[in-house]
């Protein structure tokens, strides 16, 4: 417990053998969560063996590989089922530094904000830290066309480091989100939608082999993905457009299983 809360860090994870473990050890370091739940996406390597070998770790196997959204969704799911009253998810390819974790927490914790992102471009080090050019000035162009359609300021909107708190995962309705990547933007989106605030911390940016990365195909596709959904947010918001991911009246703790 943390500020009389349950701290439970969840960890979507895919391929993730190699830095599990680094992961964990990490997380445990910090000394105040209660609990680890890795969701593993049917890895083709060895994670889920090394992940039920850890001490504290919770190990939910989808039955086929579903994708990192769908990942998420579940992740959220087990979490609010074990009680958590703060949902922290760190990737268990060790990209994130786990030693964020009691900070934001402790944001969360004491009611600052319901939702905690670890930005890699506060403090201006991404670069140096190993982040490609062109993801850098993709990541600046999406986050700079975000702000303007979401009305919002955040520094990004693609680290996949977060934070939230109990009450805002049971007010947003998970299930009509994509099982793809382009369920971070989404799930901000609808936290924007809602009238929660959002606040960030600096992360150090780590980019490595191991670290996992979506391709640049891909990459084009969830670009494309984000600034639809900052779209279809601003025309919703203007009454010109009926969406079901931005809801006036969405249903508590809907978030589909996996």
């Amino acid at each position: 417990m943390y500020f009389g809360k349950k701290i439970v860090v969840v960890m979507p994870a895919y391929n993730a053998a190699k830095t599990v473990t680094q992961t964990v050890d990490e997380v445990h370091q910090q000394g105040i969560v209660d609990e680890i739940i890795l969701v593993d996406d049917r890895s083709r390597d060895d994670t889920v063996a090394v992940a039920s070998s850890l001490l504290g770790v919770r190990v939910h196997v989808h039955e086929r590989n579903m994708g990192y959204g769908a990942n998420q969704k579940t992740c959220y799911r087990l979490a609010l089922e074990a009680g958590a009253d703060v949902v922290i998810m760190v990737h268990a390819d060790y990209q994130y530094t786990p030693k964020l974790i009691p900070a934001m927490a402790s944001i969360i914790a004491n009611g600052l904000y319901p939702c905690v992102l670890a930005s890699r471009i506060l403090g201006g080090y991404s670069l140096k830290g190993g982040m490609p050019v062109w993801k850098y000035i993709a990541n600046r162009f999406l986050t700079l066309t975000e702000n303007v359609l979401l009305g919002a300021k955040l520094s990004e909107y693609h680290t996949g480091y977060r934070a939230f708190s109990r009450e805002l995962l049971e007010k947003l309705d998970l299930s009509k989100n994509s099982d793809d990547f382009v369920f971070d933007n989404q799930m901000l989106a609808q936290i924007f939608w809602h009238g929660f605030t959002i606040g960030e911390v600096s992360c150090p940016t780590k980019y490595f082999k191991e670290a996992s990365s979506i391709n640049f195909r891909r990459s084009v596709k969830y670009g494309l993905g984000c600034l639809a959904i900052g779209l279809k947010f601003r025309l919703a918001k203007m009454g010109w457009l009926r969406s079901e991911l931005f809801s006036s009246m969405p249903r508590r703790g809907a978030i589909s299983s996996g």
